[in-house]
């Protein structure tokens, strides 16, 4: 076992007895003779687990505890787990430590089998509460906080410090999925991702928002100049990661937009915050893109008029626009497709017009196999939406099913549309080893007076 335990304890004896019986399993000891000891220990070491004595002068052990959960708090840190150890037979003392939070408590002198036993019990036990945790909390893909717990946290960064809410958007990203493939996207992501953590330090936070979004707190960054710097690095180091993935001359001008707000300059808010952000980056994405704004109150009008709601009309429409800029139908989700016919079969109900509703389906050819059944679903559902226009609507029912809603639609657009996506698809390269299935209808709503 490579554990690395800390044994704090201000008697001697104690020390050498729990290093000699730790020693024989491999596992690593480091000995201190008190609390105050311990936290400086901290500042530059993360061991596996302390073993931590109660009856200590100076600092006892309680204390030390909740200096400890104070610092790891204060730092950012994951919890070290903790035994208490005791050469008393006090289950008073037992039950307030283990309130207080400790996992376990050991007497002195010690038994190595219980010793090992508590030891290696409690470690497993953390890990696996710490492996939970974190897949609660990061996105997988980036490595970075989701977006549910970054929200919390950078909440509370701008709450408590100073520095810079800084937004950050991939510009042109859609277009390395369209013409690249989304395995390319991915990585191209993950590079990115790579990128931004090698520019950060251990203080600040970073939290994909969504897509190809990030939003991050900079500790202390309190100067236009470290703004500009850090996007000018991650512009220049994601073009030349970029051009390693996809060659030279690999033709989308990708970049990186960022858009900052000072704290507290600007409030403490988070809300508010993101806000701010969130238009310093939409002034970018207005000016060229590849670069920086940080946002000034005194240049964003104001709400309160008619004229400059007008003007906010347009800007929201602008972002709305800018990120959701997909060609083609829309492939939605059970929930949000269920949402979205609703919505659109009212308006049929009441104005009247034609809808055509087709199924498609793939299946592997009953004699052949596709081999990767995925992949040319996923293929499947591209060329779909390719060959549909943007008001009309496709649901994923199944990983091989599709449901198309076509508005608008005169007699015969369900046979074109369909002849349309099978020529396509007889040009891929899961044609030969697959079969499409496909039935439609047309509704024709009248309109009501």
């Amino acid at each position: 076992m490579d554990y690395w335990i800390v044994v704090v304890d201000d008697e001697a004896l104690s020390l050498t007895n729990a290093k000699n019986l730790l020693d024989k399993e491999n596992m690593r000891t480091s000995c201190l003779r008190s609390g105050r000891d311990l936290l400086k220990f901290l500042e530059k070491n993360s061991p596996d687990l302390i073993l931590l004595d109660i009856m200590m002068p100076e600092m006892d052990g309680f204390e030390t505890y909740k200096a400890l959960r104070c610092f790891e708090n204060e730092t950012g840190r994951s919890h070290i787990p903790v035994i208490f150890l005791t050469g008393e037979r006090d289950y008073d003392m037992e039950r307030r430590g283990l309130r207080a939070g400790a996992s376990d408590f050991i007497h002195k002198p010690f038994n190595k089998d219980v010793l090992i036993s508590r030891i290696c019990n409690t470690i497993k036990n953390s890990k696996t509460i710490e492996s939970l945790t974190e897949e609660a909390t990061v996105d997988k893909m980036t490595g970075f906080l989701n977006k549910s717990s970054g929200t919390s946290r950078l909440s509370a960064l701008c709450n408590d410090e100073s520095g810079t809410l800084i937004m950050l958007d991939i510009d042109s990203f859609k277009l390395v999925n369209d013409l690249f493939g989304h395995d390319m996207g991915d990585r191209v992501l993950r590079a990115f991702s790579d990128i931004l953590r090698h520019n950060t330090r251990e203080t600040d936070v970073i939290s994909r928002f969504g897509g190809d979004e990030f939003i991050g707190f900079f500790t202390n960054m309190t100067e236009e100049s470290s703004v500009k710097s850090l996007t000018n690095r991650l512009n220049t180091q994601l073009r030349n990661e970029a051009e390693k993935l996809m060659g030279e001359g690999y033709g989308i001008p990708l970049g990186i937009s960022v858009g900052a707000v000072m704290i507290p300059e600007h409030g403490r808010d988070y809300e508010s915050l993101f806000a701010m952000a969130d238009n310093a980056l939409y002034m970018v994405k207005q000016n060229g893109k590849h670069g920086y704004s940080i946002y000034d109150r005194t240049e964003t009008p104001a709400t309160e008029e008619n004229g400059s709601l007008l003007q906010e009309i347009e800007r929201i429409t602008k972002i709305i626009e800018e990120r959701n800029d997909k060609s083609g139908a829309l492939i939605l989700g059970r929930e949000a497709f269920s949402i979205a016919y609703r919505c659109i079969m009212r308006l049929y109900n009441r104005y009247g017009g034609k809808v055509a509703k087709i199924i498609m389906e793939i299946d592997p050819a009953s004699d052949k196999n596709c081999g990767n059944i995925m992949a040319a679903s996923e293929r499947f559902g591209h060329i779909i939406q390719k060959s549909l226009r943007s008001s009309d609507l496709i649901m994923q029912n199944r990983s091989d099913q599709f449901f198309i809603l076509l508005n608008e639609r005169k007699q015969f657009a369900a046979e074109n549309v369909i002849e349309r996506v099978l020529s396509l698809w007889n040009e891929s390269e899961y044609a030969p080893n697959t079969e499409i299935s496909y039935s439609f209808v047309y509704m024709d709503y009248p309109e009501k007076g």
